[in-house]
């Protein structure tokens, strides 16, 4: 087991939001589910805690209730191989969510996730500063990030 698992707090939907997850993802899966019995505090047989993995990181879900919800201050970077695997989960999380910049968006229970290119990175970390520059400020403009953008971008087009 892991040492430190991330645990995420939904008013009640832990077990659809973990379906939806690990449905995105290689490698994922649901391994257990805690249910709530007669003594509550929510209704019997509702899930409380659902544990599951997402491309073999482990994540813990709460049905702990309306009194927290998630922020942008935490985030689910995803590292994306290639446009098409941005362009699909972007599409998946953003049904029912919301686009926000840069990368961002959040999906239909209201956690913020990074969808991410490698190339950005890689644009970002170029040792030209002036192609970096203008890979950043590409970026900047988009929504959902468009390799082929950033890398004319970077190279002046």
């Amino acid at each position: 087991m892991q040492k430190i698992t991330t645990y995420l707090w939904f008013d009640n939907q832990a077990e659809e939001a973990a379906e939806f997850y690990t449905s995105l993802f290689e490698d994922s899966r649901i391994l257990d589910v805690q249910r709530y019995g007669e003594a509550g505090p929510g209704p019997a047989g509702t899930a409380m805690v659902v544990t599951f993995e997402l491309a073999g990181q482990r994540y813990c879900a709460l049905n702990g209730g309306p009194a927290f919800t998630f922020t942008e201050a935490i985030s689910l970077y995803v590292d994306c191989a290639s446009q098409e695997e941005v362009d699909e989960l972007w599409a998946k999380l953003t049904d029912g969510g919301e686009e926000s910049q840069c990368g961002w968006l959040k999906d239909r229970y209201g956690l913020s996730w990074q969808i991410i290119p490698k190339q950005l990175r890689e644009l970002m970390s170029d040792p030209d500063p002036a192609r970096a520059g203008r890979a950043m400020k590409a970026m900047l403009g988009m929504r959902k990030i468009e390799i082929q953008g950033l890398v004319d971008a970077a190279d002046g087009k």
